[in-house]
């Protein structure tokens, strides 16, 4: 294969990114297949991150690409307020059928930061709606991660993501506390059994503002961007009992959870706690074409729909919700997903990646390494007045070495696909041990 021209790097301003490192050292990707990429000059890479939490099911496969084909050419676009298209309303029940027990309703958005907003918006009209107009606070925890719009960011709790826009960030929004803690749980697999009582921080807050004033909370799952932070045993359970007691609303953000990241269709499947609403996107298109949802329980959509059946009734949306190409991409992923088994086949390698990834602890830098389902987590040391540039280094030389992890300061990300091989597995694994042992 001949090496792809180059394009002017320039005009693209590249999202979360130091733009002016890269574009002395690009890293282009010019098409993919299965569970590789290949790069402008013909080099194949395995894809040990899913693409961004994405691509479970591998890039390109071949019934999403068709459905995607077909879509575009019978119906690209249709006007999403007051006209529908066919696909979107067939993927919303789709959608419905695959949640947990009690969710009936869908809201289309584009992404999981249009998604977080979304559901946000939803909790105060709610309450609006219910005569409990005074419960306008939000509360979101340190170290979470909502998207990168106003309201998202507002509730989240990654500090480089808010402080350049801190004085326009929403008022009545308070943060519980994060979940980790090194000294007490370096080095679990899957859920730590210290932590249970960090969720008593919410009574703290509830207490603090008052219930009566307080709208939601949302928290993920497993946090993803912060490095892979992992519930401690009863930690969920206990957040679901201090909503239910103060009449809260409680919204998982599964944007990264859902569709078979951790080896069942949501993370309420997997932890065992059903939340109020559930936010979603990466994989529920297998990250073909740009689509998130928000998940709603009836009670929620009835408060909001028993006025005037000829007026709006909650005023929101964009202008690419239900996006029948996206929706049509969206179809096809779930019933692969059926049709492959793709969550029982998550789950089934789920122990062997936690083996392997937890076979680093020894080597140099490595602090703590943290698991569950398909998301793995490798914290290392930062350097002395340089943070973050020993993960990057090794993200690096990996990606270098044929292999494409993700690092977000010095923690090194994993993500691997759902029918990953124990060959695949090893050669993430191995490699990364490599560049670890040649990363001062």
């Amino acid at each position: 294969m001949s090496p792809t021209p180059q394009p002017d790097l320039e005009p693209y301003w590249m999202p979360f990114t130091p733009n002016r490192a890269f574009k002395k050292a690009p890293r282009i990707i010019h098409s993919a297949q299965g569970h590789y990429y290949t790069d402008a000059a013909g080099r194949q890479l395995l894809d040990g991150f899913s693409g961004l939490w994405t691509s479970g099911l591998g890039h390109c496969h071949p019934k999403i690409v068709a459905a995607v084909q077909e879509q575009v050419a019978r119906l690209d676009y249709s006007m999403a307020f007051q006209v529908g298209n066919d696909k979107a309303f067939a993927l919303a029940e789709k959608v419905v059928a695959l949640a947990p027990e009690g969710f009936t309703r869908v809201f289309f958005t584009n992404s999981g930061s249009e998604a977080a907003d979304t559901a946000l918006k939803i909790a105060l009209a709610y309450h609006r709606a219910r005569g409990d107009g005074q419960r306008t606070r939000l509360i979101g925890r340190e170290k979470g991660y909502h998207g990168v719009n106003f309201g998202g960011m507002s509730v989240g709790g990654i500090l480089p993501n808010r402080k350049a826009f801190s004085a326009a960030l929403l008022p009545g929004v308070d943060h519980i506390r994060h979940t980790h803690s090194l000294p007490d749980m370096a080095f679990s697999k899957g859920q730590p059994n210290w932590g249970a009582h960090l969720a008593e921080d919410f009574e703290r807050v509830v207490q603090l503002h008052d219930a009566s004033n307080i709208a939601a909370l949302i928290v993920e799952p497993v946090s993803g961007s912060a490095g892979i932070i992992v519930p401690p045993l009863g930690y969920l359970q206990r957040l679901r009992q201090i909503c239910d007691k103060h009449g809260i609303l409680l919204i998982f953000d599964e944007v990264i959870t859902a569709f078979g990241r951790l080896g069942a269709a949501f993370g309420a499947d997997r932890f065992g706690v059903v939340p109020d609403i559930i936010t979603t996107a990466k994989g529920l298109t297998n990250g073909v074409i740009p689509m998130g949802a928000v998940l709603v329980k009836e009670s929620i959509y009835q408060a909001l729909t028993n006025g005037p059946e000829n007026l709006i009734e909650l005023f929101h949306g964009y202008t690419y919700s239900g996006h029948p190409v996206a929706a049509a991409a969206g179809l096809a992923t779930l019933q692969v997903y059926e049709e492959e088994e793709s969550f029982a086949q998550a789950r089934a390698i789920e122990a062997p990646f936690e083996e392997l990834l937890h076979s680093l602890k020894g080597e140099p830098n490595v602090i703590d390494i943290r698991s569950i389902g398909l998301m793995g987590g490798v914290e290392l040391a930062p350097r002395e007045g340089a943070i973050g540039a020993r993960g990057f280094e090794v993200f690096l030389q990996a990606f270098e070495d044929g292999v494409v992890i993700r690092s977000a300061g010095d923690i090194l990300q994993f993500s691997p696909m759902f029918k990953s091989s124990q060959d695949e597995l090893e050669r993430i694994v191995e490699t990364v041990r490599r560049a670890l042992r040649n990363t001062p």
